[in-house]
């Protein structure tokens, strides 16, 4: 059996793949790993897989897009961190989903489903939920996190992330709680996912959470400097950039 992962982020590509290996549900002849829309499109024009697992939101856009360009009549175990959001789509419907972080039972759970309903998979339901899903996806905003420690994946809530922090080829997140974690996205794209009452891109390399800033100072109308807790690892002066300054400080009074 043939398998697409659509999936952006590297450590949850990893992780499932891992559990896809060790499990004995279906048998799993390849894997095939689809990190963007744009490779996702590319493959789908002149290959098929027998099920496909698929993030809702990738690095260069909706996943759901994809079904703009080229016609797929595969089952699809969505995965996403959007909880409310995809239980309200997809409860009515055949096709599963998995919230991140999942665990291996709620993989064989799925692939149990999928085995049920293959042999009378109906695209017509699926059609009609991504439709329903279009219809909502620019409100929606990444809530938790997921990070690796040790052998194990963590999902760190938006709550206790104090803010993401580009160094040299890594983008790291920074916790409330003083854990510092790589995280596998850039600061380009990561930008696009969080809440923007909770977060702020302050220069190219700070996106900040509003409770991490813990004091303001302005050295000049131009040169703002934010004071975070806790400290930057990198051991660096945090200014806003000059031409954020403004829409910084309007977010900060809301």
């Amino acid at each position: 059996m043939k398998i697409a992962i659509i999936e952006d982020e590297l450590l949850a590509v990893n992780y499932l793949k891992n559990l896809l290996d060790k499990q004995h549900i279906i048998p799993v002849t390849e894997t095939v790993i689809l990190r963007s829309k744009k490779q996702a499109i590319d493959f789908f024009e002149n290959n098929s897989a027998d099920l496909i697992f698929m993030d809702i939101h990738l690095g260069d856009g909706m996943s759901l897009e994809i079904f703009e360009h080229v016609e797929v009549f595969t089952p699809i175990i969505f995965i996403t961190a959007f909880d409310e959001y995809a239980m309200r789509v997809f409860r009515h419907f055949t096709i599963d989903y998995l919230l991140k972080p999942f665990e291996e039972e709620d993989l064989h759970k799925a692939l149990q489903k999928f085995i049920s309903i293959r042999n009378n998979f109906d695209p017509e339901p699926l059609l009609k939920s991504m439709s329903t899903l279009q219809q909502g996806n620019n409100h929606e905003v990444m809530k938790r996190f997921m990070v690796r420690e040790g052998n194990k994946l963590k999902s760190i809530d938006e709550n206790n992330t104090a803010y993401f922090f580009a160094s040299g080829k890594y983008l790291f997140l920074t916790t409330l709680d003083h854990q510092t974690y790589i995280y596998d996205d850039t600061i380009k794209d990561i930008i696009q996912k969080l809440n923007p009452e909770v977060f702020f891109k302050v220069n190219r390399k700070f996106i900040i959470n509003k409770e991490a800033i813990t004091e303001i100072i302005k050295h000049s109308s131009q040169k703002v400097e934010l004071k975070l807790s806790p400290d930057p690892e990198v051991n660096t002066e945090v200014f806003i950039s000059k031409t954020q300054i403004s829409e910084c400080l309007i977010w900060l009074n809301k």
